[in-house]
């Protein structure tokens, strides 16, 4: 499996996102996306969902250490006596003594980064996660956060696809040595019916949304799409085997607007 490397982590190129899976479906699609050979699961504390993404996790039969698990501290546990024991919970719910990468999952004005940053630094140095990073953070936070932070934040999580631009953040991301991870990456399936990536996937006996995924990868981004369907799940990590041309890479990305949220 690829990885994209930001300070020190080492994420796989492809993993599942799980926003919106709940209960006996959780569970399922994440044993399921593990057999199949996903190695990264992505949750959240707000989610609701931790526990049935540890039940799937020990029902694989996968190693613990082979699975790289990033779950999200919600915006009310920014505080710095809130946040450590947040954590805990989240890897209480989980069943797991660490987490691979604990992200801030969006920037709260009300309580100042410095602090959060720092309890999220403590956090790292209690060995509760083996990374940090931030999620939904623009370039401008990026910066603050990058020269703030304790310790190296290794991604920014972010929504990225073709209909919307994220140059400014990526080029944020890169200058502090983060690896860049797209949610949404097949913008809630709008690129399915998107006739420019379809023609692009007939060359490659590849489908539109297949397309989408190799263009987020090839530029170094890690992607998280998330899917209930099973026969989805072999869909989305079947992209390694073929590689966009760089006017194909071009043509997608003159797709992209920074209105499409």
């Amino acid at each position: 499996m690829n990885v994209v490397e930001g300070n020190g982590a080492r994420i796989p190129a492809i993993g599942l996102g799980t926003w919106e899976l709940r209960g006996r479906t959780c569970a399922r699609i994440v044993e399921q996306a593990l057999r199949l050979g996903y190695r990264h699961i992505d949750t959240a504390e707000i989610y609701d969902n931790e526990r049935e993404v540890g039940e799937g996790l020990r029902a694989s039969g996968i190693k613990r250490d082979d699975v790289f698990v990033t779950t999200k501290v919600w915006t009310t546990h920014f505080m710095a006596k809130d946040l450590e024991r947040a954590a805990k919970e989240s890897l209480a719910r989980l069943r797991l003594t660490e987490v691979d990468l604990l992200l801030l999952h969006w920037p709260n004005p009300q309580v100042p980064l410095a602090e959060t940053l720092g309890a999220l630094a403590r956090v790292r140095q209690a060995g509760l996660a083996r990374h940090i990073g931030v999620s939904n953070f623009n370039a401008a936070l990026i910066e603050e956060a990058g020269a703030t932070c304790p310790e190296p934040l290794a991604c920014d999580q972010v929504e990225y696809h073709p209909y919307l631009d994220q140059a400014d953040v990526i080029e944020a991301c890169r200058r502090h040595g983060m690896a860049f991870v797209a949610y949404s990456p097949i913008a809630k399936g709008r690129v399915k019916g998107d006739r420019a990536l379809a023609r692009i996937g007939d060359r490659y006996r590849k489908t539109a949304a297949q397309v989408c995924l190799r263009w987020l990868v090839q530029q170094n981004v890690s992607a998280i799409p998330r899917t209930s369907k099973l026969e989805r799940l072999q869909e989305n990590i079947d992209i390694f085997d073929f590689e966009l041309s760089v006017d194909d890479m071009r043509e997608i990305s003159a797709i992209g607007s920074a209105d499409a949220r």
